[in-house]
């Protein structure tokens, strides 16, 4: 017999993190000495898809990474994550996706990615994985792979039926019209101000952030606030969940562990105000570890963390 469908296909990117903890992020011309290099698996669309399989989900990732040695130790990583890598490609003669991370003692992060085989997702790409798409609950995106790939997939979800998350992340300069087609649209209110052409740098009413978002053709905008918890906000209701309280390790992949729990938890028929509380346990558990794949929470410390916390 075949093995199921999986619920949560994840179109993106797949990167090999460089991690240096240092005493303070460098300032430009600054030269900071930290510790030890640490290799971790990571990319933004890795995580989430290493995140949805761990917390429960059938996961298959669709993607490209380098016919390098980074590349065969990301595929492996994601084997055993527990992700259908049957539809991610060795790229040839290109190099796998990298990233730069400086971790500060507080828990923050500043980051620099290098495509590498990333840049290289293809339409063609989505329309060879047509088989796992088609038979998933939800697609989820982000944009560390070209735009017009985004696009164009969130345009085919439409066509199937089949609901799609969309982390707005990095945030575009320039975005192209169909971006936020997405079924649901999660940036950070930072990326949400860039969006919508306001200062990343000063606080923004989340409310109005996302009725900018949903005037901009967003069905639903779940906005990550950090510190200050979670908003969904669609055309029937506006929720807000406060935030778990923990001391950070490292930050660098909380995003990806909440907008993967968010997808798990819509794939699983979770309403609204479930999915958020779901979603920011899972953001928080992520920052209780140090690495971006590494920190990916399976669900049961996810729901250890939601009931210490007074979550449901």
């Amino acid at each position: 017999m075949n093995a199921p469908a999986p619920a949560i296909a994840v179109v993106g990117s797949l990167n090999m993190d460089l991690v240096i903890r240092a005493p303070r992020i460098p300032r430009p011309g600054e030269t900071v000495l930290g510790g030890d290099m640490a290799r971790f698996p990571g990319g933004k669309g890795a995580n989430q898809a290493a995140a949805a399989a761990r917390l429960g989900a059938r996961t298959a990732m669709i993607g490209r990474v380098g016919d390098d040695e980074f590349g065969a130790a990301l595929r492996e990583t994601m084997t055993c994550a527990g992700v259908d890598v049957s539809k991610l490609i060795a790229t040839a003669a290109t190099p796998s996706g990298v990233g730069m991370i400086f971790v500060g003692p507080d828990g923050q992060n500043a980051i620099a990615v290098a495509s590498g085989a990333n840049a290289r997702v293809t339409p063609a790409d989505v329309d060879a994985a047509g088989d796992v798409i088609r038979a998933s609950r939800v697609c989820l995106l982000q944009l560390e792979i070209p735009l017009e790939t985004v696009v164009y997939t969130l345009r085919c979800c439409r066509r199937l039926g089949v609901t799609t998350v969309l982390d707005y992340a990095p945030a575009p300069g320039d975005p192209p019209a169909g971006l936020v087609e997405a079924d649901v649209v999660s940036p950070n209110e930072h990326e949400a101000a860039e969006m919508l052409g306001l200062d990343p740098h000063v606080e923004h009413d989340p409310r109005l952030l996302a009725d900018g978002i949903r005037a901009r053709g967003a069905r639903c905008v779940v906005l990550k606030l950090g510190a200050r918890g979670a908003l969904w906000q669609d055309e029937r209701e506006t929720i807000h969940t406060p935030a778990v309280r923990i001391r950070p390790v490292d930050t660098t992949a909380a995003g990806d562990a909440f907008t993967a729990a968010l997808a798990v938890s819509l794939a699983n028929g979770g309403g609204a105000g479930a999915s958020l509380r779901f979603a920011n346990a899972a953001g928080a558990a992520a920052c209780l570890t140090m690495g971006a794949m590494p920190s990916m929470p399976d669900r049961a410390k996810v729901e250890q963390l939601s009931r210490e916390c007074g979550g449901s």
